[in-house]
């Protein structure tokens, strides 16, 4: 990757398809600025877009781009490099610039994408974490790949990082920031546990809400395969879902109550036999026939046991079976009040002790 990689994406007027076409008749980055304004023009460029490129009018600002996400701690990787994921470049609308935080490595993992609605319920939480779970027990070199939104994506992702998977999280904007701002603290676990965030834009990119869409057929093209959990007909799960179908990845869906409106996507997945059902870690292993006879790579990592404070084990001890627990009622047995007990909680939720479910209650995991 070089300075000819971020132009070719800070180029006014050249999107992801235009850069893909680019890529496909020239080979790399620097060969396309190599070229004539006639050799550009003959791969289908506009004349005063070839121009603009011979030109090289978006280099200062990629040059600034360099020293900022060298700044950041920010890894930028072209769809040419050796380090980009081989899935994501098979699709045929691959961001060739990746922006990536943390472990680059996690990128060429056996990448699993998992996926669901922000209005998750009990179900939705307990389904996530019981799949992830499973899957740690048999499958080496396992990645998790979500969005980092609210509800599943989320449980999701500390499903992974409480079992010891890496876990990539795909962000619709530029990096650092994290959105929403609430997962910035997941976000930090995710990068502590050996995962990614990743990002296709750059710092100059205006962010107009409309790239949640675009970011979820990275997380499609990032995985082998896609699980939607929950979400109703029109989500950024069923997106997602139309990316893996489209790009014949193996999409699985868990199957829910004809009466819940979040069981809506996936019962209709299952029903029109795009997608296969799942409802085990091994019912997954099955539909993506992973071979797990192959040998593993080093020791497999044993859960981390994070110790609690003895105020923790005692706020632990209020959570009785699978019943979930409100702010409230913890408060009326435990005589704490909210800012006593708000730390406690995180606390035995980054334990893995606890998780968080809608409308501010707690369950015990």
């Amino acid at each position: 990757m070089n300075i000819n990689d971020i132009a070719l994406t800070m180029e006014a007027g050249v999107g992801v398809k235009t850069a893909v076409a680019l890529l496909e008749e020239f080979g790399t980055a620097d060969a396309i600025y190599a070229a004539s304004a006639a050799d550009l023009v003959r791969a289908g460029l506009r004349e005063t877009l070839a121009i603009q490129l011979v030109r090289k009018e978006a280099h200062k600002q990629a040059e600034r781009e360099l020293k900022y996400i060298e700044k950041q701690g920010i890894t930028a990787i072209a769809s040419t490099d050796e380090a980009y994921p081989p899935l994501l470049r098979e699709i045929n609308d691959y961001p060739h610039i990746l922006y990536v935080q943390g472990d680059v490595k996690a990128l060429r993992l056996r990448c699993l994408s998992m996926v669901g609605t922000r209005k998750f319920d009990t179900y939705g939480q307990t389904i996530s974490e019981r799949l992830v779970g499973q899957l740690a027990e048999r499958v080496p070199g396992l990645c998790i790949v979500s969005g980092l939104a609210f509800g599943i994506d989320a449980a999701c992702h500390r499903a992974a990082l409480r079992h010891n998977v890496p876990t990539i999280a795909v962000v619709p904007n530029a990096l650092p920031e994290i959105i929403p701002a609430s997962n910035a603290g997941l976000a930090r676990d995710i990068l502590a546990h050996g995962g990614a965030l990743v990002s296709e834009y750059h710092s100059n990119t205006k962010d107009k809400g409309d790239f949640y869409i675009p970011r979820n057929r990275i997380i499609a093209g990032l995985s082998e395969g896609t699980v939607v959990v929950q979400g109703d007909y029109k989500s950024g799960a069923m997106a997602t879902a139309e990316f893996a179908f489209g790009y014949n990845r193996i999409l699985m869906a868990v199957p829910g109550r004809a009466t819940d409106q979040t069981a809506n996507g996936p019962n209709l997945l299952i029903k029109s036999e795009r997608a296969q059902m799942v409802c085990s870690g091994e019912d997954i292993i099955r539909a993506q026939m992973w071979d797990l006879n192959e040998p593993e790579v080093g020791p497999r990592p044993t859960p981390t046991q994070v110790p609690i404070s003895a105020d923790a084990a005692g706020l632990w001890g209020c959570f009785r079976g699978g019943d979930a627990v409100s702010v409230d009622a913890l408060a009326d047995l435990t005589a704490l009040d909210y800012s006593t007990l708000a730390p406690l909680l995180l606390e035995l939720e980054f334990a893995g002790k606890i998780t968080r479910l809608p409308g501010g209650l707690y369950q015990r995991i």
